[in-house]
């Protein structure tokens, strides 16, 4: 997955590093303001994993000043550029609990949704880092919904939705190219019903088409069939159906009389 974009994130750094240098009294030799502009240095220069660790010494040695909230962001954030995406989400955690009323806490959540986000793997792997990743979205969403942060979410949930269903297709298409018709059914279904906006509905109607034909479902083939025609007439997919259907002789009477269009008819029928 690609990195944040910077139009989400660009303006909080400003605001960042625009902070009054002031300085601000304290038990420690280093002033607050000089650690966290050290650490801003680092953090342009893209020393990443030092920076995250001078934004820590912030509050390490000044816990309760306002460099010290600003500096816990910017680890956090740091650590995200590094790929250090369990100690961001940590970071993020621990502020997001101690800092309900900061002004950028739209943000720390956002963050905390993309270091999921950006660890999706491969459709192939294990996809709990998927999960994860929809679950910190939808709290974006549901928390913030007319924010940019809220628009970018739902913009991902979608993406993840989309990713889930094609994880659901490619174990359907081993179970059918195992013959194992009936987990195939499983899962092509499964995608129909839980991910019905996401681009890999039309092939797993074919497909269940498919596993109906291979265990003589005739009259499930068809329904399915009339389903994919109603929805995606001009799909693909449903051109690989009509001509499943058509080698079955599977058309109806009013088709086989020259009554009417197979293509136009089938696309009117009722959906189930």
């Amino acid at each position: 997955m690609a990195k944040l974009s910077k139009q989400l994130v660009l303006p909080l750094l400003l605001s960042l590093a625009a902070c009054s240098s002031d300085n601000e009294e304290g038990f420690d030799e280093t002033p607050a303001p000089e650690i966290y502009m050290n650490a801003y240095q680092k953090f342009k220069d893209e020393s990443f994993k030092d920076a995250s660790k001078i934004f820590d010494e912030v509050e390490r040695q000044h816990p309760y000043s306002e460099w010290a909230t600003r500096g816990q962001i910017m680890a956090a954030y740091a650590s995200y550029q590094a790929g250090e995406y369990d100690k961001a989400i940590a970071t993020l955690d621990a502020f997001t609990q101690l800092h309900p009323g900061y002004p950028h806490i739209d943000y720390a959540f956002y963050l905390r949704a993309i270091c999921y986000y950006d660890q999706i793997l491969a459709v192939s792997r294990d996809q709990r880092n998927t999960l994860d990743a929809l679950k910190a979205l939808e709290v974006v969403l549901k928390r913030f919904p007319n924010t940019k942060y809220g628009r970018d979410a739902q913009l991902k949930i979608d993406l993840v939705y989309d990713h889930l269903a094609g994880k659901e297709m490619q174990v359907g298409r081993y179970y059918l190219s195992e013959r194992q018709y009936l987990s195939a059914i499983n899962r092509f279904q499964s995608v129909v019903d839980a991910y019905p906006r996401t681009t890999h509905v039309p092939e797993a109607l074919h497909r269940l088409v498919e596993c109906y034909l291979a265990l003589g479902l005739k009259a499930e083939a068809q329904s399915v069939a009339s389903v994919l025609g109603h929805n995606f007439p001009g799909n693909e997919w449903y051109a690989d159906t009509f001509l499943l259907l058509k080698g079955e002789d599977l058309r109806p009477e009013w088709v086989k009389k020259g009554d009417a269009s197979w293509w136009e008819r089938l696309k009117n029928l009722k959906v189930y």
